[in-house]
């Protein structure tokens, strides 16, 4: 009797076992390791699965056919801290949609087929720690606020992209980056990418590789060159170069002074016929 009653205990051990990895709100083709992890990684997902528990923190998406996500995809996922979207089909990522996710602590987004990152992608991800964006070999446009916001980012990867100027404020406005990669981008080493040039140079200690492991091509032969070959006086030109906005100012200015005399003349003018 004694042998029977142990086949059934370890029966009910080996289904429990499988009901905790599945889980008992697991979506169909996922697994979940532990209650609060649903790992759908490789599945050939086309659309974000079914049925995902609404305590989830970690949620595994990587290596997916997935084309978007909702804009009201995180509404209801307020513990979510982890969100691994590597290796998908996402060509955008609508403003708003990672706003809500305020506890969201680590973002995959690279190797997808994303385009450019707006303004507002991140509003209220105050608490993101590590952002990862490389390997987008489309993403040619970074808006100059698309991290404002994110004032606990310690890590950005930027890198393998098709970026070939990236506006200084987008890296300034992180106060608490550690860590940027930024090299296997097309660069273009021309004015536009003075500014970006000096940040550069003077936050070399957070470039895994340092200035050595980021090139541009130079806008005269076309020709790539180490940005360690490189130094201010490369740019020196750069600055003596007025912008169309300079421009306007300048001939404003020209033609207010102009009226500012001739209208001068015409009073001193008056004012002398009148003595006479």
């Amino acid at each position: 009797m004694l042998p029977c009653v142990c086949w059934l205990q370890l029966i009910l051990i080996l289904l429990s076992s499988v009901l905790w990895t599945r889980g008992e709100n697991c979506p169909v083709t996922c697994l979940c390791p532990d209650p609060h992890t649903v790992d759908c990684s490789g599945r050939g997902l086309t659309r974000l699965p079914d049925e995902i528990p609404l305590d989830v923190r970690r949620l595994l998406l990587a290596d997916n056919w997935i084309p978007r996500i909702p804009s009201d995809f995180l509404v209801l996922y307020s513990d979510l801290v982890y969100l691994d979207l590597r290796n998908n089909s996402l060509s955008h990522i609508e403003p708003g949609t990672l706003s809500t996710s305020s506890r969201l602590v680590f973002l995959d987004l690279g190797s997808n087929n994303l385009t450019e990152i707006p303004k507002g992608t991140f509003g209220e991800s105050r608490s993101l720690i590590k952002l990862r964006l490389g390997n987008n070999p489309y993403l040619s446009m970074v808006n100059e606020d698309a991290f404002l916001g994110l004032t606990s980012l310690r890590e950005l990867e930027l890198e393998r992209n098709a970026l070939s100027t990236l506006k200084v404020g987008a890296l300034s406005q992180l106060p608490s980056l550690r860590v940027v990669r930024l090299e296997g981008n097309p660069w273009l080493c021309n004015c536009n990418f003075a500014n970006l040039f000096t940040w550069l140079m003077e936050n070399s200690h957070k470039l895994p590789n340092g200035v050595e492991g980021m090139e541009c091509s130079l806008p005269m032969d076309g020709r790539r060159v180490s940005l360690a070959q490189l130094s201010k006086d490369s740019f020196r030109e750069c600055q003596a170069t007025l912008t169309l906005t300079d421009l306007l100012i300048i001939i404003f200015s020209g033609i207010s002074v102009s009226v500012v005399a001739i209208m001068t003349s015409f009073f001193l003018a008056s004012t002398v016929h009148c003595f006479q």
